[in-house]
């Protein structure tokens, strides 16, 4: 009863956090469109609450969602139903097809995680007080791959799976246009390992924001080495953001 509780609490701070701002949405909107136009297929991997699927149908997109917890998929099953442009895709994305151990974190849902060390990362560190992953559950999962064999490439790829984003880009072997990957000050070296395998698929140009703002840090494309510079000269406080790779 009471997880159930814990559970239903922590989803309703996450729509009231993504959705209820329309400046939010407005701001992701315009960085989006950077990226994405009517008719694109767009990958969200790590949907949560589905509020990146909703900025990327207002611009026109096709939207794969793909989301682990079976809460959050109850969410944007439940918001999306009638939307025959959004498919939800309920598995993990890694280096491998298979299974996963998802470890959950039921007062704050967004940083659920299918890492170990992303949790050993978080103990102690500044800013991260408080956060407990008190429920493991088995979840498929599945490559960008696999996901690019059922459902057609996609024109970009939003990749924000706590800590496992390296893993996530691992399990891709071909380039597609454009894509985003999260990055944490307390796992700079996964952030790292992601920019490097995107320069081992292609990419060459590099642009990032920070923490909720969804506007660029800089004011033109980096190239690879300015990017690892820049988050590796990146102060703890700065918490986290997205790195955006175009070919």
């Amino acid at each position: 009863m009471l997880k159930g509780l814990r559970s239903i609490r922590g989803i309703l701070k996450s729509l009231r956090t993504y959705y209820g701002d329309r400046r939010h949405r407005a701001g992701l909107e315009r960085l989006y469109r950077r990226f994405v136009r009517e008719g694109d297929l767009v990958f969200d991997i790590g949907a949560h609450a589905g509020d990146r699927v909703g900025v990327f149908r207002r611009i026109g997109a096709r939207v794969i969602a793909v989301e682990p917890q079976p809460a959050l998929v109850a969410v944007l099953r439940f918001i999306y139903a009638r939307d025959r442009a959004v498919t939800v895709e309920p598995v993990a994305v890694g280096r491998v097809e298979g299974f996963t151990e998802l470890m959950i974190n039921r007062d704050n849902p967004t940083v659920s995680t299918a890492s170990r060390a992303f949790i050993a990362a978080a103990a102690g560190a500044k800013g991260w007080e408080g956060q407990c992953w008190s429920e493991r559950i088995r979840v498929p999962m599945t490559t960008l791959d696999a996901l690019i064999a059922r459902h057609g490439a996609p024109a970009f790829a939003k990749v924000d799976v706590e800590g496992l984003e390296a893993e996530a880009l691992a399990g891709l072997t071909r380039a597609i246009p454009a894509l985003s990957f999260e990055f944490t000050t307390i796992q700079r070296d996964v952030a790292l390992a992601a920019l490097d395998r995107c320069v081992a698929l292609g990419f060459a140009r590099f642009a990032a924001s920070l923490g909720e703002t969804h506007v660029f840090a800089h004011e033109r494309w980096l190239s690879a080495e300015e990017m690892r510079h820049w988050l590796t000269d990146l102060p703890h406080a700065a918490n986290s953001g997205d790195v955006y790779a175009v070919l």
